[in-house]
């Protein structure tokens, strides 16, 4: 039986855990919290208390690695701003993260590493984006999140895929109840770009049953009306006051293209949560 490592168990790991498993997998899943180990283990997930912190982390990390051959990095960099001040205090710390998990990730069985990324490291590029991209990331999350694809594909020991999702969204977490009754927000035009949690899970999946190695695939949905016109909807749907917005700021235009996650994995995106 192949045996998986999730580390980060959170909104995406949890339900990801419960999918592969129902498929056939081992997984060892990993948490900061100690009440959710409990949580963990009724979901018949293999629980572990790991801290990666950006000097050290907790001795489990081995037991955590041990046997896996593949493991999933979902951790978020919770890191905002992007001003002079920010940037010093925040310098690499998700960065300093992965690179003290690297040498416990070389020591162990894995040999496949899937990295749970963003499509905020192209920043706020104008037009179609997709793989071939150059990133340009502009957020101080995406610029430590770029570095971390860096160390981790640069690594011989393992092969690493780089997953980088567009805005997640759920039956429980969508960004029009943060927008909703929000005035002068900003690109009214703007396209959407969006993925369902329910595509996330697909999508790794099929990396893994694929074995789709040392790539990189933008996972966003096909599915791109305008800022103001889709959470007006939303709102309306979800009876809340709808956002407004400004047009004096409306000058980007970025569309992530799902074209290479359709293609090279034949995988066909679910429209209707959308």
């Amino acid at each position: 039986m192949t045996q998986i490592s999730i580390l980060g168990c959170g909104w995406l790991g949890l339900p990801l855990a419960k999918k592969l498993i129902g498929k056939g997998y081992s997984v060892n899943g990993s948490t900061t919290t100690q009440n959710k180990l409990s949580i963990l283990e009724s979901a018949g997930i293999n629980p572990f208390l790991v801290a990666l912190e950006s000097e050290s982390i907790t001795e489990s990390i081995k037991d955590f690695l041990d046997k896996s051959d593949i493991l999933i990095i979902d951790i978020p960099p919770k890191l905002r701003g992007n001003n002079a001040d920010s940037e010093n205090s925040l310098r690499k710390i998700f960065v300093d993260k992965i690179d003290n998990l690297i040498p416990f990730i070389e020591k162990s069985t894995v040999k496949k590493v899937l990295f749970v990324s963003s499509t905020s490291v192209y920043g706020d590029e104008n037009g179609i984006i997709t793989e071939e991209t150059i990133p340009n990331p502009e957020t101080e999350s995406g610029k430590q999140l770029l570095l971390s694809e860096a160390i981790l594909q640069e690594n011989e020991n393992f092969e690493t895929t780089i997953l980088r999702f567009g805005g997640l969204i759920g039956e429980d977490r969508h960004p029009v109840k943060f927008l909703a009754g929000k005035e002068n927000l900003e690109n009214p035009d703007a396209p959407v770009n969006l993925i369902h949690q329910k595509d996330c899970i697909f999508i790794i999946e099929q990396i893994i049953n694929q074995s789709k190695w040392n790539d990189v695939f933008n996972a966003v949905a096909p599915f791109h009306p305008t800022r103001q016109d889709y959470y007006t909807q939303k709102a309306q749907e979800q009876n809340l006051i709808s956002p407004k917005f400004t047009v004096e700021k409306s000058n980007i235009k970025k569309t992530i293209s799902s074209n290479k996650v359709e293609n090279i994995l034949s995988y066909q995106f679910d429209l209707d949560v959308y």
